[in-house]
């Protein structure tokens, strides 16, 4: 009988210790729930304690005209009187102080951040972690991607961070943003990337493909990094969607691979060089993947080609739809756009495209897009009979525009689109559509988009009156 109850004992043992071989590792899982929580937080405080050295508050001072707010009141008798006031300034000028964000990116002392933090400023003063404050001088600025670099001067090497591949970024992926938003110095947020490729977020004739990020983001943060838990910069934090002004859950950020270029292009050049292929594209829907033969919805599909341009040379063609370049998969115009621009001047390129159903392989030598104005000249004068060119500074300021805004019309065809619909030369064209011309490339890149006999409305504005207004014109 003893035996018997050993036995069991043994075999109820036994089988007890085989049931918790089988349990479901799930069932264990609320001890490692536990510990990821500290793994997380560590990570998090390792990351600021490498990064924080590095980012830098920005402080800017910038000088601007502003328009005389009682000038229309000039000639009012009674507004002379009462004021004892002979006559007026058209304008006058002010100081307006700003606040931004920037990373310290080698030991010299360039300073990476965006180009509507230090872009127009008179003054630009750096204060580091520590506290010390230095003067900084402007390197060189991109507006087209909302990056600039900026120099200050140290007796020691200063800290800098490292940047990660922005490319390899998840969806998901855990993120921590650095910053000085509000003047609060030193600030450390953390969030998840929400989305990749975010385009037209702000200019649409910019370079963009931003990575959205639900980290706390408010003004101040601009040029700041954003960090994955390695502690490398994947991202120069830039702009939110906020309807009260402050952060609602949707910052975007300039992906570190586009940014790192665009930074030593601005320190080597002081300015950003980019390549051109020489074609309009546009994205690629159903419809038109269906009567292009094309199973699914991607790639950019050709819909001009400049005559003369590196595509012209190397046999692409209207219609021909590119999956592919530099072996890498193009999503859509966008991507495209962002990929050749990137690329060096004078490189030989493979491109992929689906023609007629049939995939091909091409090789095209990348122009530069600076020795395009020939080319862009050329397709104005084709659909509106007229040429164009960007304003002076000294133009600018006559009219009173602000810089980078409209085209100034140089020689017309009185038969021409824009011949027939009154325009002289010396008139200024703003706006196509409500998109805001900023010079003579967003210009010819929104008209080459346009179908033939497509009626647009253009804001212009009269050279003679100074008077703005609204004009629609057939384009050719």
């Amino acid at each position: 009988m003893v035996k018997k109850i050993f036995y069991r004992r043994i075999l109820s043992n036994i089988v007890f210790y085989l049931f918790l071989i089988t349990i479901p590792l799930p069932l264990f899982s609320a001890q490692a729930e536990e510990k990821n929580p500290l793994d997380f937080s560590l990570a998090i405080i390792q990351v600021a304690k490498k990064t924080i050295p590095a980012v830098v508050h920005i402080e800017v001072t910038e000088r601007q005209e502003v328009v005389n707010p009682f000038l229309p009141f000039e000639s009012d008798p009674f507004f002379k009187h009462f004021f004892n006031i002979p006559s007026m300034p058209k304008k006058f000028k002010r100081e307006v102080r700003g606040l931004g964000s920037g990373m310290i990116i080698d030991p010299e002392g360039h300073i990476l951040t965006n180009h509507h933090v230090v872009g127009g400023a008179t003054k630009i003063e750096v204060i580091l972690s520590d506290g010390r404050k230095f003067a900084a001088s402007l390197i060189g600025s991109d507006p087209k991607t909302d990056l600039a670099v900026i120099k200050i001067s140290a007796k020691e090497p200063l800290p800098y961070v490292t940047f990660g591949d922005s490319d390899q970024v998840q969806i998901g992926e855990w993120v921590v943003a650095i910053g000085h938003p509000r003047g609060l110095d030193q600030t450390v947020t953390h969030g998840i990337i929400s989305a990749k490729h975010r385009r037209g977020i702000t200019d649409p004739s910019s370079y963009q493909d931003f990575l959205q990020t639900d980290a706390a983001i408010n003004p101040g943060n601009s040029g700041g990094p954003l960090l994955n838990l390695k502690g490398e910069v994947i991202g120069v934090n830039a702009a939110i969607v906020s309807e009260s002004g402050g952060f609602e859950g949707i910052g975007f950020t300039i992906p570190s691979n586009m940014a790192l270029h665009v930074a030593k292009s601005l320190i080597l050049h002081g300015k950003v060089e980019r390549g051109w292929l020489g074609v309009n594209i546009q994205d690629l829907t159903a419809e038109l993947a269906k009567s292009l033969h094309v199973e699914g919805a991607k790639g950019a599909l050709i819909i001009d080609v400049v005559k003369g341009g590196p595509a012209d040379k190397a046999g692409l063609r209207k219609n021909d739809l590119i999956i592919a370049y530099r072996g890498k998969e193009i999503a859509d115009s966008g991507a495209l756009r962002n990929e050749v621009a990137n690329t060096p001047i004078g490189q030989e390129v493979g491109v992929t495209i689906i023609r007629n159903g049939i995939k091909q392989e091409l090789l095209v030598k990348v122009g530069n897009l600076e020795e395009a104005s020939k080319f862009l000249i050329g397709a104005v004068k084709d659909r509106l009979g007229a040429e164009v060119r960007a304003l002076t500074p000294k133009e600018s300021e006559e009219f009173g525009l602000a810089a980078n805004r409209g085209i100034i019309i140089t020689s017309i065809n009185p038969k021409g689109p824009l011949g027939k619909a009154g325009f002289e030369v010396g008139d200024i064209i703003l706006e196509i559509n409500g998109q805001p011309i900023i010079n003579v490339e967003s210009f010819v890149q929104l008209l080459v988009t346009l179908k033939a006999n497509q009626k647009i409305t253009l804001l212009a504005l009269d050279h003679r009156s100074g008077n703005m207004g609204y004009v629609q014109v057939v384009v050719k």
